[in-house]
């Protein structure tokens, strides 16, 4: 992954170590913090440029420090990490990173993917990072980067939706009618980029950091 992004989201889930999601997250011109994320930026020295959230995870000596940027939202039809989201949606962001959003509670993080794609329709780009791989929405058709047997799976949350073509992957998918999500895993790339065609609801792609 190459491409830098202005805004970058942490969640409060595995703070990365990834050397390429730091370098991504010190050259951000803005931060916004879930507001469970803020402890762990403040001890690495990182001020975030916003928190957002229901603020009920913030303890009282960093809620005084960061008073100027604290936005509470405390309806909970939505997650923290979704607050977020719209927050630098209506500030105007158009491409966003999203950090620290798996790991540590597996419900927290099927959860966080899962809702990348009605991310993706409220901005122009939005991809979630690990220390493990990238997860990219994919709304219609795209062609994504990759190197070749680097380890490829596509998700469809919306079962039954979406019919998919695939070129540059070991095992092509030829108009296929995914009915659950483990049908679209576990592939592989060929060669320094793969393209899908959708039609439907959109598709989830995750693309495995290459070994070395």
């Amino acid at each position: 992954m190459e491409t830098f992004y202005n805004t970058v989201i942490v969640a409060n889930g595995s703070f990365p170590v990834l050397p390429a999601a730091l370098e991504r997250l010190d050259k951000a011109s803005v931060i916004i913090a879930c507001d469970g994320a803020v402890q762990l930026l403040h001890q690495r020295g990182i001020a975030p440029t916003a928190i957002v959230g229901d603020l009920d995870s913030i303890p009282d000596a960093l809620r005084r420090h960061y008073a100027d940027r604290l936005y509470g939202e405390t309806e909970q039809e939505t997650n923290d990490l979704t607050k977020a989201v719209h927050f630098a949606c209506d500030s105007g962001q158009t491409d966003v990173l999203i950090l620290g959003a798996t790991g540590i509670r597996e419900d927290h993080t099927i959860a966080n993917v899962s809702l990348l794609l009605d991310y993706a329709r409220l901005l122009h780009r939005i991809e979630m990072l690990s220390d493990y791989g990238l997860f990219t929405p994919i709304l219609s058709g795209a062609t994504l980067s990759s190197v070749r047997g680097q380890q490829i799976s596509i998700f469809s949350p919306h079962p039954g939706v979406e019919i998919l073509d695939t070129e540059g992957l070991r095992w092509p998918i030829r108009r296929r009618i995914f009915t659950s999500w483990w049908q679209g895993s576990l592939n592989e790339a060929l060669g320094d980029t793969f393209t899908l065609w959708l039609s439907g609801g959109g598709v989830i792609v995750y693309r495995q950091h290459p070994a070395g």
